[in-house]
C-alpha cells in the first residue's frame, strides 16, 4: 500500500532536492505540511515529518474534467511524506497507487499508472538503491 525508501541526503538537503524535482517535472506544489511544528505547537515533541501535497494539473484535469471520475478524488493531490527516524536516516514515502489503478480500469488506470511512474522517476535519483 506504500512505498518507502531511504535517501541519499539528510532531511533538509532531501526537502529541497524533492522540491526541485519536483518542479523541475512540471509537478506543483500546492500545499508543505510540517508535522514536526504543527505537534510542536501542542506541545509534543517528534522527529522530523515534512509531507508534499503534489498534483500535475495535466493529471487532475483528466480526472476532475469528467463527473463520474471525481469519486477519486480524496486521493489528491499525490502526497510524499520525508521523514526522519530513530536510526539518524531520513526516508521517503508515498502511496504504491499502481495496484489500486487496476481495480478503477479505464481512464482512472491510465492517469494513475502515468502519474505514479512519473513520481517515482522524479524521486528515484534521491534513493538509496539497495
Amino acid at each position: 500500500m506504500f512505498l518507502e525508501n531511504v535517501s541519499k541526503y539528510d532531511f533538509n538537503v532531501t526537502i529541497e532536492k524533492a522540491k526541485k524535482e519536483i518542479e523541475n517535472n512540471s509537478w506543483k506544489i500546492s500545499a508543505i505540511h510540517d508535522l514536526q511544528q504543527t505537534l510542536k505547537n501542542h506541545d509534543k515533541n517528534i522527529r522530523p515529518v515534512v509531507v508534499f501535497a503534489i498534483c500535475n494539473p495535466k493529471y487532475s484535469a483528466e480526472i476532475l474534467e469528467n463527473d463520474d471520475h471525481r469519486i477519486i478524488s480524496p486521493m489528491m493531490p499525490c502526497r510524499i511524506s520525508i521523514y526522519e527516524k530513530s536510526n539518524g536516516k531520513t526516508y521517503i514515502s508515498r502511496m504504491n497507487s499502481t495496484p489500486m489503478a487496476k481495480e478503477f480500469g479505464g481512464k482512472i488506470e491510465q492517469v494513475i499508472i502515468n502519474s505514479s511512474r512519473e513520481v517515482e522517476e522524479m524521486l528515484s535519483e534521491l534513493f538509496i538503491h539497495e
